[in-house]
């Protein structure tokens, strides 16, 4: 048996490795952003850094190209969101029927969860080609357009096909996630509705949702979180183009510090960024914890 003082001093222990990363890896690189964010800091002008206090972020506050990745932000996470979800839980409703060759399916359809998001975005790349892709291939042999789209190119087009390549990257996330919160809804609550004369909406409605409500809240805030910062896909497949009609906040933090190199410029945006995701993130809170309380009400 080891002694007290020991035995207390485990825990701490056994987390240090943890918490050593995580203070390398997040709160050193947290901290130093915060520091560039007061200062003119651009790497090909060593000798011009200087303190100048809040001037990035009343820089920050005139930027068009800012608000235009806000606004390209929330198309993108609202987007990406609303379709992973919908389609995922349609996924998980139906996979939890029995049907034949239904474990071959599931591994199927989460197939695109074991790739990573770089051969996602080559692979739409591809898809969505102009000259050989066989998207507009497709198209042009269903007669629904008369001449190939450039799809990742075109300023209308470019947003919207990221989002849909970030939907059928996601789906499998919230078919996992939900399908396992339907698996520990008990079926005699369902048999009972049904004996009572509840219909398939009925039950969906007044047994499913409220039970999966926690597994939903929680599925939505990992993969909302995700998706803000999740840049991969727009980097590879468009880089924010064209003209910056597919650029979001991520992808400009990217672009200003290590395109720009400006890294005092890129502080004060990563500050920004991460001031709006902890906004976000105490809405989310707030409306879960609403719902709840409407919830126990009636």
């Amino acid at each position: 048996m080891l002694p007290n003082r020991q035995r207390s001093l485990m825990p701490v222990l056994m987390l240090a490795p943890a918490l050593l990363l995580i203070a390398v890896f997040i709160l050193y690189p947290l901290v130093k952003a915060f520091f560039y964010s007061f200062e003119q800091y651009v790497l090909t002008a060593p000798n011009q850094r200087a303190f100048i206090g809040l001037d990035n972020f009343a820089a920050l506050a005139d930027d068009a190209d800012f608000y235009l990745s806000l606004k390209n932000t929330t198309i993108w996470v609202l987007g990406s969101l609303a379709g992973q979800f919908i389609l995922g839980f349609a996924l998980a409703l139906l996979l939890e029927k029995h049907f034949r060759g239904r474990t071959l399916y599931r591994a199927v359809v989460f197939s695109p969860w074991a790739i990573s998001g770089f051969l996602i975005a080559v692979m739409w790349k591809w898809l969505l080609n102009p000259q050989y892709g066989p998207v507009n291939q497709l198209l042009l042999g269903a007669g629904l357009m008369e001449r190939p789209i450039a799809f990742l190119s075109h300023p209308d087009f470019a947003l919207p096909s990221v989002i849909a390549a970030n939907v059928w990257y996601g789906i499998p996330f919230f078919a996992i996630m939900l399908g396992a919160g339907l698996a520990s809804i008990p079926r005699e609550l369902y048999q009972a509705a049904a004996i009572d004369g509840a219909g398939a909406l009925q039950r969906f409605v007044n047994i499913t949702v409220p039970a999966m409500l926690p597994v939903i809240f929680a599925a939505l805030l990992l993969r909302s979180i995700w998706i803000f910062n999740f840049a991969d896909l727009i980097w590879v497949m468009t880089n924010g183009g064209p003209a910056n009609k597919s650029q979001i906040l991520v992808t400009y933090l990217f672009t200003t510090a290590y395109k720009n190199l400006n890294f005092g410029y890129a502080g004060a945006l990563s500050v920004t960024i991460f001031l709006l995701l902890a906004a976000g993130i105490g809405a989310f809170f707030l409306l879960n914890r609403f719902i709840s309380v409407k919830g126990r009400q009636t």
